[in-house]
């Protein structure tokens, strides 16, 4: 599935809330967020707008391995 070239990490961040992810606190320009769901997780997203391709790819591969996942579904859960 084809990444979303227009997504702000702002953006990104209220759709992870589907996955269980909360903010825990926010520095600055970054966004810390953090899962419970199957064991600790925490990320860190950028509230830039929009996201680069390669940071929006990293994130996504983060969450995918935490979940077990594919990117492909970690992708179709949050849009």
């Amino acid at each position: 599935m084809k990444l979303p070239r227009d997504l702000s990490g702002k953006d990104l961040a209220k759709q992870l809330k589907v996955l269980g992810y909360e903010i825990s606190h926010q520095t600055g320009s970054h966004i810390r967020l953090t899962t419970q769901t199957n064991g600790e997780h925490h990320i860190t997203i950028p509230a830039h707008n929009p996201l680069k391709i390669g940071t929006l790819s990293a994130i996504l591969r983060s969450i995918a391995e935490h979940f077990k996942i594919s990117r492909d579904e970690v992708l179709q859960k949050i849009q």
